[in-house]
């Protein structure tokens, strides 16, 4: 059994994610639509970790409620067969209702990028699925995320 190490970045977080058989598709590879099922669970991860997460089907914080605006990806090199890929991911942005995430998939080793691209959410007000601002909850993770640390005057 090979033991993952997870290698220090000088940004964002990498999250440890593991492929099963029904990501991959006839050929053994990843499928290309399930790497953003791949992405959403170790961002879910990393901020479950801090405390926004659903439990008993309800948000443990408001800022869980948003929806993706864009997300697109660029393959490089096919994940082949299961077992954990690495998900480099950090925040290029975070607005006052809108956040612009970057990720890349990485071997296990971190010496092959397999996909790399962006996703773009959006904070939604539940009642009224308008954009809402961020809470002060959510913007203390998310500065341990971004590339370049926000400075407040």
């Amino acid at each position: 059994m090979t033991v993952l190490t997870t290698p220090v970045v000088d940004h964002g977080h990498i999250q440890p994610i593991p492929v099963h058989f029904d990501d991959l598709d006839a050929m053994g590879i990843v499928h290309n639509a399930r790497y953003a099922v791949l992405f959403e669970r170790a961002v879910s991860q990393y901020w479950a970790a801090r405390g926004h997460s659903f439990e008993n089907g309800r948000p443990t914080s408001p800022d869980v409620f948003h929806a993706v605006r864009e997300f697109a990806i660029t393959y490089h090199a096919p994940i082949r067969g299961t077992g954990d890929v690495l998900v480099h991911f950090w925040l290029e942005r975070w607005g006052s209702t809108s956040a612009v995430y970057r990720f890349r998939f990485l071997s296990p080793d971190a010496a092959t990028v397999h996909a790399d691209g962006h996703r773009t959410i959006v904070r939604l007000d539940p009642a009224t699925l308008r954009p809402a601002p961020w809470t002060d909850a959510a913007r203390a993770v998310a500065a341990n995320l971004l590339k370049t640390p926000v400075i407040r005057a």
